[in-house]
């Protein structure tokens, strides 16, 4: 019954998953799951599962294809004239089904086709983890391997002539016992931070921020799998940058002009005082609608990218949010600057359909 139970439960388990396989640009689209964020998982909403069953009549109960009768002839009773009125029966039912952060990561990951990332700065650094990955003549009961123990009580009994086609009573002794055992790995431990920069001037608007709410959401979620440790800072900006918290900066809006280069300098020395590249994998996110104060600012954040902040992370990624009043011209200036460094990637997001296009190009190089 154990055995069915789990049985039951992996296959539940693969229809969800392929079920949310199947929606992902939805629900990448659709920001409520985040609202259903746990501290390791996420409730998802879809409609519930049935799975069909076989019901079976009497013979006498009667019904179509059984009794009498010709070809075309009608079925028996009035018939009932279809309307669009409510009624009583059941409608649909959503189910909200948790799925866990790594789950979803791997199914993200899948979907989009993302390689694995390689981390640069500790990965020669190592951390030593205990796994029960071996076997031993000798151990507490709780860690009594049962199949290796039955297995040379076995062979010893066959050994001996005690147990044989005709059947026997296998009762190991002391030295038939195996025990699972602990080896120590060394594996590298890897560091990450991920500092995301948004415009908040007047032409962001709440669409925009919505946008990039979710589309950071899905980034951290990659990124986290692929890391022991990941932290994350904000850094918001107009005419002047400044770090705030998460909450802040999704919900901030200011209504001065756009300074870029004061983001990327604050960023900048965030990585300088907090995050040395020896030991941290550096991801900086840019989010804006591509308007910037002037063009000799945006002189002034190219060079800050080419002198200072390429050199110390592992990509720069700049996100446009296209909205009504921004011109896009960011995104232009940064391509004919950086179009054959692989490190700076850029994408256009012309609404919450782009979201998943964006993700791809984002994290698609594995770096």
């Amino acid at each position: 019954m154990v055995e069915k139970v789990e049985l039951d439960h992996t296959r539940f388990k693969q229809i969800v998953r392929g079920a949310i396989r199947r929606d992902l640009k939805r629900h990448i689209a659709n920001g409520a799951i985040i609202a259903r964020q746990g501290a390791k998982s996420v409730s998802i909403p879809m409609p519930e599962i049935r799975l069909p069953r076989f019901a079976f009549g009497g013979a006498s109960r009667g019904g179509v294809g059984q009794g009498d009768g010709e070809p075309g002839d009608p079925l028996p009773g009035d018939p009932q004239p279809g309307s669009g009125e409510a009624g009583e029966g059941a409608g649909d039912h959503v189910l909200e089904v948790e799925v866990s952060l790594e789950e979803l990561a791997k199914i993200l990951g899948e979907e989009l086709e993302l390689p694995d990332i390689r981390p640069k700065g500790r990965k020669t650094v190592t951390a030593d983890v205990s796994r029960y990955t071996g076997i031993r003549r000798v151990g507490p009961e709780s860690l009594r391997h049962f199949k290796r123990t039955f297995r040379r009580a076995l062979k010893r009994e066959m050994s001996m002539g005690a147990f044989g086609p005709d059947g026997g009573v296998v009762v190991p002794i002391r030295d038939d016992k195996r025990y699972r055992a602990w080896n120590p790995r060394t594996l590298p431990q890897s560091n990450a931070v991920i500092v995301y920069m948004m415009d908040v001037s007047g032409s962001m608007g709440d669409e925009q921020k919505e946008i990039v709410r979710i589309e950071a959401f899905w980034i951290d979620t990659w990124i986290r799998s692929q890391y022991r440790h990941l932290e994350s800072r904000y850094i918001v900006h107009d005419a002047e940058a400044k770090e705030v918290d998460q909450h802040t900066f999704f919900h901030l809006r200011e209504s001065g002009g756009t300074k870029i280069s004061s983001a990327y300098e604050l960023c900048n020395g965030l990585v300088d005082r907090h995050y040395p590249p020896s030991e941290w994998n550096i991801y900086p996110f840019h989010f804006s609608d591509g308007d910037n104060w002037s063009g000799g600012d945006t002189a002034r954040c190219l060079r800050l990218l080419r002198e200072e902040l390429l050199p110390k992370v592992n990509v720069f990624c700049y996100g446009q949010v296209r909205s009504t009043y921004g011109s896009g011209q960011f995104k232009n200036d940064l391509d004919g600057a950086f179009g054959d460094e692989e490190r700076v990637i850029t994408s256009d997001i012309p609404d919450k359909d782009g979201i998943m296009a964006s993700i791809r190009s984002f994290l698609g190089k594995g770096r």
